[in-house]
């Protein structure tokens, strides 16, 4: 593989040489057959054919020895040689004779057989060609049946068109009603779920009146607080809970106390840390503002918001059980539906963000050196660390609480190892702090000890490049791995060869562990399918998901039940592992030849576009949440190699809004959602 801002290629099913369909008969018994079939001649009429040939003999010219040819056939071959064909007796161009009688007998026998296959109207026009005597009376009858027969065919064919007619307003009308229906149950779904919102926010409304009066009573009054103190627990401490949540913080959320002099001052909040993971928190002067700007975002995506609200509230309403099994783990409120709080919960989530913001960045080499590609970056168990690898041949380990609060143009890792071949993927133990897995291009996995900087297992047993390698999250001495070579392979790290060999048809980009049990694993391959294995069978899938239409390259699970696809198809999809279904496709980045990235966590995928832009999905729309684009404000998209340059890596940090992204020119970000 070229060392260049390329970087690595994902593999591709070549295309198979298949033969021809097409089955080239022999001329001779090709042409007989088709000239008999064309005449209907019976089997004892073969006598008829041609020699030479095979077909009925046109022209036909007797021989010295009493052989009939087509004349052209038996001239054409005398000029090669001077023998009968069938015979090979001496024969030269005198000896021929035309046969009259043989011409006339075919004359006749290919009129009885155009007779004897032709329509009664061919017939009687043929009978007047051939100057059949009529009588006007005959003629008279003859029409008059004509006209009858046209009339019942008129009808007939008059019928066939109105019952099709029929059919399809009777197709229409179904179709209609049950969009009626359908659009009548969703209107009593909003008619209620209106009904039920507007009850709240009037609660909400009286609520933070009464707060409203009680804090200007403390505030006026300091020594009432005690007096005041249980009242208030007593009566708002939920309402004001829920104001909070769904006013975004107003209220006591947006003061503190302190101390001052002996006497309690209420001040303005504190200052909000650099990692901006308070970034929703805004002056109350620019609360409108925001409103406006999360109701633009909605309509944007009013129609995969609808799609959204809808199925989730079709769903539970079709699925009672489900809604139950949901309640016991959603904040329920009076009049509330499961399905409405699951897509308030959309909601809110997909319009609190609309950007991504910067907050580091450092340089993973020389930006002048093609070998910066980071192929991989991976958070440790805890978030504290995150390593990074690529064609570089290094693995490093970086603190990232330093990466963000410690301003710098080049930050040094914590901790560095080489390794003899490109890297092409790492995976942190989640239960072994210091231990990380990284596959290479050499088809070797191994296992490092990052506190010693040693490696402690090495596996060599795939027979090409490796593309990827996942330990378990159940089992912390299991891990996975998959191949160029069409195998997966599952490793104890007690152990010095594989225990679980899987052979697959095509190449192996992607390997994932199920994070909820560590005998299901999700391969994805170079023919286009999704591959989910039970470890304890593994002679064929437990469920094979199709849908993209080009290699898979990653896999991640958001959950037990759901996983996460990249593909060069420039899609995503969402699969439900449990119930063996397609969920949703997400389009707006590109990805045709290259490995870009994917990361997930619970609400939230995010990949890398070959733009050189990172993009941001809300696990229930389609269509990016936001996007970020890397490069310099200073060169105004003057810079020539800029389209040459694409993200190649990307890692969420566990349950926040922060994600780590990777280009191929080698520099890294820090990025956070924003409002």
């Amino acid at each position: 593989m070229e060392e260049s801002s390329t970087g690595a290629l994902v593999p591709a099913v070549k295309g198979e040489v298949r033969p021809s369909s097409d089955v080239t008969l022999p001329e001779s018994g090709g042409a007989a057959a088709e000239g008999t079939a064309d005449l209907g001649l019976p089997e004892l009429d073969k006598d008829l054919l041609c020699p030479i040939c095979m077909q009925i003999i046109k022209d036909a010219f007797l021989t010295a020895c009493g052989h009939s040819f087509c004349y052209m056939c038996i001239i054409t071959h005398l000029q090669n040689k001077n023998d009968c064909p069938c015979c090979g007796h001496y024969l030269t161009n005198n000896q021929l004779f035309p046969n009259f009688l043989l011409d006339k007998l075919l004359k006749k026998t290919s009129a009885c057989q155009i007779s004897k296959t032709a329509s009664p109207g061919e017939q009687f026009r043929q009978s007047l060609q051939q100057g059949c005597e009529v009588s006007i009376k005959e003629l008279d009858t003859l029409l008059l049946l004509l006209a009858e027969k046209k009339r019942k065919l008129e009808q007939e064919e008059a019928e066939r068109n109105m019952q099709i007619l029929l059919n399809f307003l009777h197709c229409l009308r179904k179709q209609k009603v049950d969009e009626l229906n359908e659009i009548q149950t969703d209107l009593q779904f909003s008619k209620e779920d209106i009904n039920a919102v507007e009850r709240h926010r009037i609660e909400l409304y009286r609520a933070r009146d009464r707060y409203s009066v009680k804090l200007r009573m403390l505030a006026d009054d300091p020594t009432a607080t005690k007096s005041h103190h249980s009242f208030i627990d007593k009566n708002s401490s939920g309402l004001i809970s829920s104001s909070r949540n769904v006013q975004g913080g107003m209220g006591m959320g947006n003061f503190q106390y302190k101390k001052v002099d002996g006497k309690s001052q209420v001040s303005a909040p504190a200052p909000q840390r650099k990692d901006g993971f308070s970034g929703l928190e805004s002056p109350h002067m620019s609360q409108s503002g925001l409103a406006v700007a999360r109701k633009k975002r909605v309509h944007a995506q009013f129609n995969d918001l609808q799609e959204c609200y809808l199925q989730k509230r079709r769903q539970l309403a079709n699925h009672p059980n489900k809604q139950e099994e949901r309640d016991t783990n959603v904040i329920h409120r009076e009049g509330y539906n499961a399905g409405l709080t699951d897509f308030q919960s959309v909601l809110t989530t997909f319009t609190r963000y609309s950007r991504l913001r910067v907050i580091a960045e450092l340089r993973h080499g020389d930006l002048s050196h093609s070998a910066n590609i980071v192929s991989s970056i991976e958070f440790d168990r805890d978030d504290e660390l995150f390593a990074t690898a690529g064609v570089s041949r290094r693995i490093k380990v970086f603190d990232f609480s330093s990466v963000v609060n410690e301003p710098a143009d080049v930050h040094c890792p914590v901790v560095e190892m080489s390794t003899r071949s490109k890297l092409s993927c790492l995976s942190w133990n989640k239960y072994t702090k210091n231990h990380i897995a990284s596959s290479d291009y050499e088809g070797i996995v191994t296992v490092w000890d990052v506190t010693t900087r040693q490696s402690f297992m090495e596996y060599e047993e795939h027979e090409k490049r490796a593309w990827s390698v996942d330990f378990s999250r159940t089992e912390p001495s299991m891990l996975v791995s998959g191949s160029d070579d069409c195998k997966v392979k599952v490793w104890c790290t007690k152990q010095e060869a594989s225990v679980i060999n899987i052979d697959m048809k095509a190449n192996i980009c992607c390997v994932k562990y199920n994070p909820g049990s560590s005998i299901y694993v999700a391969v994805g391959s170079a023919d286009h399918h999704v591959h989910y294995y039970d470890l304890r069978n593994t002679s064929q899938p437990l469920h094979v998901f199709g849908g993209h239409r080009k290699t898979v390259s990653y896999v991640k699970f958001l959950s037990n039940n759901e996983l996460a696809s990249a593909s060069t198809d420039s899609t995503l999809r969402l699969w439900d592992v449990r119930e063996n279904l397609p969920v949703r496709t997400f389009r707006g980045h590109t990805n045709e030849k290259n490995f870009v990235g994917l990361t997930v966590n619970s609400g939230y995928i995010a990949c890398g576009s070959e733009t050189n832009e990172a993009f941001v999905y809300q696990k229930a729309i389609s269509k990016p949440v936001t996007w970020h684009r890397f490069g310099s404000p200073d060169l105004d998209d003057a810079d020539e190699d800029a389209g040459s340059y694409f993200i190649s890596a990307v890692c969420w940090k566990s349950d926040s809004p922060t994600m780590l992204a990777a280009n191929s020119q080698g520099t890294i970000k820090v990025l956070v959602l924003a409002a």
